[in-house]
């Protein structure tokens, strides 16, 4: 039985960091990955970069316009293009993670218990024993209890559904969350007929009221179909396309669509750990529990990114990474309590991003607070980027000039938001926002229009 200092299962962002700094610092360390396909993890190969390489794609296309036949054609070399991309850039992340002298082992892990983890692949199985552990696998799809749902050919999930060579004409979405909408959009740009059915009466219900309104209506006018308070009762392939029955306030009817996507969520990925055989403890909501320096209930064992049921952003596993390093090489510090505003973006066309509080939340915590909105369209670059949708709005705490809160619905606003979570979490009164000088023409510059109608 081989013996490493570190053993990490999964290879995701959080685990290939951490394994990189250990590794250097001449500890022996591994990384379990069962899967040759997604060495780097979810978000090179299955999230992050692929979606966001189609969304980029997807708006091209739009602008290049055409015939039916032309978008389909685009959509398909979209396809092959992601696979290349991921490709490269899972091979970069296998060769890098052995260059550090990382060990990268194939298989699928179980824990006998704390220290001994059963690997097991095509070709054998066996043990190994870490001295440290650490939990990074990740997410999965959640696919809901509907009849049908497995059994037809046209259900696909965000991650199957960026294998599909042919653009469907027809596209219907389950669920109308983050992940939903950015594949509404996505698909509406490359020619889809887009639907999305979703059980609950709001749209977006953690977002701004006024922001969400704005999102709601930029969808819609793009021909998207957002189906509120309905149930899908069963899906059934006829005919190359399924038809899927749902029951609203209006009654049942049925509807045909060459693809369903099922956006129901994500779960952590923890099933065949075995967890208990280590004495991990894990949450009512099946993620890893952990304390605010990702400790389990073992303290040799770790948790890293959404296996721990938090926010599931790969910046948020790496931020993972440095909380671990603290404790293992640094003053320990550093914890899930200290990292500051988490901001974060849904790259719709235009993204939508935000970071802090809503109005409504900044007023249920009893603040005096003063607002600004900024139609995008008074932003010069916009207009010469003829992206001029959108709105930005902006919660500041009266007494102290602090933000609280920013919701920008504009094209860059990716960009902007990650000046405004600095401004944040460094105290910085909004007027320093208000009146920097910033290059022209740029998105930044809007901020000095935004915070200037702050009163």
């Amino acid at each position: 039985m081989k013996k490493y200092d570190h053993i990490m299962i999964g290879f995701g962002k959080g685990s290939k960091t951490l394994a990189g700094a250990l590794a250097s610092r001449g500890e022996n360390v591994a990384i379990i990955e069962k899967s040759e396909k997604m060495f780097g993890g979810t978000c090179i190969n299955v999230a992050c970069i692929p979606t966001k390489f189609l969304e980029n794609q997807a708006r091209i296309s739009k602008q290049s316009g055409g015939s039916q036949e032309e978008k389909s054609a685009r959509y398909k070399k979209a396809i092959q293009d992601k696979r290349e991309l991921t490709a490269r850039l899972r091979e970069k992340n296998y060769q890098k993670g052995i260059s550090q002298g990382v060990d990268v082992i194939l298989g699928k892990a179980a824990f006998l218990d704390s220290h001994q983890i059963q690997v097991t692949n095509q070709q054998e199985s066996f043990v190994l024993y870490g001295e440290h552990i650490y939990i990074n696998t990740g997410a999965a799809p959640f696919i809901p209890e509907i009849e049908g749902i497995k059994a037809s050919e046209h259900v696909y999930t965000s991650e199957t559904m960026m294998e599909l060579e042919e653009l469907p004409k027809e596209l219907v979405i389950i669920g109308g969350g983050y992940i939903g909408l950015e594949f509404a959009s996505y698909y509406t740009n490359f020619g889809s007929k887009v639907t999305i059915i979703q059980d609950g009466n709001r749209f977006i219900p953690r977002e701004d009221e006024e922001i969400a309104q704005v999102v709601y209506q930029n969808l819609t006018d793009r021909g998207i179909d957002i189906l509120f308070e309905t149930q899908v009762q069963s899906i059934a392939d006829e005919g190359g396309s399924a038809i899927v029955s749902i029951r609203n306030k209006q009654g049942e009817t049925t509807l045909r669509a060459e693809a369903v996507l099922v956006a129901t969520g994500r779960r952590p990925n923890i099933k065949s750990l075995n967890l208990a055989n280590a004495g991990v403890e894990v949450t009512e909501r099946g993620a890893v529990s952990v304390n605010e320096y990702l400790q389990t209930s073992m303290p040799h064992i770790w948790a890293m990114g959404d296996v721990t049921g938090g926010l599931q952003f790969t910046y948020i596993s790496l931020d993972d990474s440095r909380i671990v390093k603290s404790q293992l090489l640094g003053d320990g510090s550093r914890s899930t309590k200290n990292r500051g505003e988490v901001p974060y973006t849904v790259f719709l066309d235009p993204p939508l991003s935000r970071v802090g509080l809503t109005e409504k939340q900044a007023l249920d915590k009893g603040c005096a607070i003063k607002t600004a909105k900024l139609p995008v369209m008074a932003i010069p670059k916009a207009q010469v980027l003829q992206k001029p949708e959108g709105m930005m709005k902006v919660i500041v705490e009266q007494d102290t000039d602090r933000i609280l809160g920013a919701h920008l619905f504009a094209v860059e606003s990716y960009e902007l938001i990650n000046l405004i979570k600095l401004a944040m979490d460094q105290n910085i009164p909004y007027q320093v926002l208000r009146d920097s000088i910033y290059t022209h023409p740029t998105m930044s510059e809007s901020l000095n229009d935004l915070f200037g109608m702050i009163s």
